[in-house]
């Protein structure tokens, strides 16, 4: 079996998260927060729809991490977040992640915004 090496070009991937943090591009962030192809930047968690609807028009779909588990976000922000124009995926942070790095690797207009795991994860 062959195996092709993924390439981000100028994009920075997910390398991995912990109780409270990810680690992005080699460096950790602590808290929530957005990722896409741009940057990072911390997000104020489920109240803040702004951080996310500033990204309508420049992504295509917009991954929600909840945390540990699935769980559905609030009906404001997912309205406000749909209003704009931006496809809102709702799963577990670990999922949003790994899903992030799939899209990134294709090219694909894609974001994270994402809310920290808990201890024992």
């Amino acid at each position: 079996m062959q195996f092709t090496e993924v390439t981000f070009d100028d994009a920075v991937p997910i390398d991995g998260y912990g109780p409270g943090f990810f680690r992005i591009g080699g460096q950790v962030y602590n808290g929530a927060l957005v990722v896409e192809a741009a940057g990072v930047r911390p997000w104020g968690g489920l109240n803040d729809a702004q951080t996310l609807t500033a990204l309508a028009g420049k992504l295509d779909v917009l991954f929600i991490g909840m945390g540990d588990t699935l769980a559905h976000p609030p009906k404001a922000l997912r309205e406000a977040v749909e209003e704009a124009g931006l496809g809102l995926e709702p799963m577990s942070s670990p999922s949003a992640c790994r899903t992030f790095n799939v899209l990134l690797s294709e090219g694909r207009r894609v974001g994270a915004a994402l809310l920290p795991v808990g201890p024992g994860e």
